[in-house]
């Protein structure tokens, strides 16, 4: 058996395609006997333990040891469950997951990096406890050094963990964030594309861009402002944010109220309304975070046909958009004009090439065995 360890992940569209549908990928696709195991927090803990195990049924759902910083406590919980359970590899999602799968009896530990959490912790407040951030750049560092095997989910971040933690083996695979099966298995028509411009307000002659996600601590509304501003200057071009409203978002709107809109919906939606943009925005501040990233709504964005337009040096995306010709790096955009159905289902198909979990079989296999 394989644990697949979450700790202090709350269920989120995130959660959904990047650890649920691993999860059931890895079931499914490789025939392998693998467990979900989630330490969620104590203060919605019956909730979202109902959310996990509907999504996912047959997953062990544990409360956290109250505190972040009191992670090491979760020991006693997760090494009774490997001595009934006796899982022969441990999959840590996160630095904490990874370093907590360390202290049981099970030799096989895969970190599976996300990101430089050490950076991400500095740049934004991720954690703010003293005592934790005096100690995770000694977690991060055992969590690379002394796994078994490691995922990364871009070079950049193979890179950092080079530079910052002198690693130098070879023991990891390459996955970014992949798709979910609702975006995958999403159908783009001219009808769809229609009927959904038109439930939004939309016309057929406007040139639509899309914010996706959430926006809470977002960092870089300015870049984005400063993008955006002299775009709206042309009325047919509209900007609607996939999310919850805000305070920069109804700034937006106020200035904008009959080019920028909002629109809450539930992750299942977000496919089927995204389809009716023509540019996906993914604009954020350079950052170390930012440099080494794999944001899942880059390849949701191609999925649904969208060109993408990215910051500079964001994750190893900012090339790969140059290469593939699937958008515009926002400080060089060139004149923008909307995407044809064809176009769309041009990039689509960059997206399934890329995004989809089948294309890393491969590279998952060489972690399981």
């Amino acid at each position: 058996m394989i644990f697949y360890l979450t700790y202090n992940d709350s269920p989120s569209g995130i959660y959904s395609s990047q650890v649920i549908d691993v999860v059931k990928f890895i079931s499914k696709e490789l025939k392998k006997d693998i467990k979900l195991i989630a330490f969620i927090s104590l203060r919605s803990f019956l909730r979202d333990r109902k959310k996990i195990i509907n999504e996912l049924p047959g997953s062990i759902v544990l409360p956290m040891v109250p505190g972040v910083h009191r992670w090491g406590y979760n020991i006693t919980s997760l090494g009774l469950l490997c001595l009934i359970k006796r899982p022969s590899l441990i999959i840590g999602r996160s630095v904490l997951a990874t370093n907590l799968a360390m202290r049981t009896s099970v030799k096989k530990i895969v970190y599976d990096g996300r990101g430089a959490i050490t950076a991400e912790w500095n740049e934004y407040k991720v954690v703010t406890h003293p005592a934790l951030l005096k100690e995770i750049v000694s977690l991060e560092n055992k969590a690379v050094n002394n796994s078994y095997f490691r995922i990364a989910v871009s070079h950049q971040l193979v890179n950092y963990w080079k530079k910052e933690f002198d690693y130098k083996q070879n023991a990891h695979s390459i996955i970014p964030c992949t798709l979910n099966q609702t975006f995958e298995n999403l159908a783009i028509t001219e009808n769809n594309v229609f009927a959904i411009r038109k439930n939004l307000g939309l016309s057929d002659n406007d040139v639509v861009f899309a914010y996706s996600g959430s926006i809470a601590g977002w960092q870089s509304f300015e870049l984005l402002y400063n993008f955006i501003k002299p775009t709206l200057d042309t009325k047919k071009n509209k900007l609607i944010f996939f999310s919850e409203e805000n305070a920069n978002i109804e700034k937006l709107m106020r200035e904008f109220p009959q080019q920028v809109f909002c629109k809450k919906l539930k992750p299942a939606e977000v496919p089927h309304y995204l389809i009716a943009a023509d540019y996906g925005l993914l604009i954020r501040e350079e950052s170390i975070t930012n440099l080494v990233a794999s944001p899942v709504k880059f390849a949701e964005y191609l999925s649904c046909g969208l060109k993408v337009i990215i910051s500079d040096h964001l994750g190893d995306y900012s090339e790969f958009v140059k290469e593939n010709s699937c958008g515009f790096l926002f400080n060089h955009a060139e004149k923008i004009n909307g995407i044809t159905i064809d176009e769309k289902l041009k990039v689509r198909s960059i997206a399934l090439n890329h995004f989809s979990k089948l294309n890393f079989k491969d590279a998952y296999m060489k972690i399981l065995n």
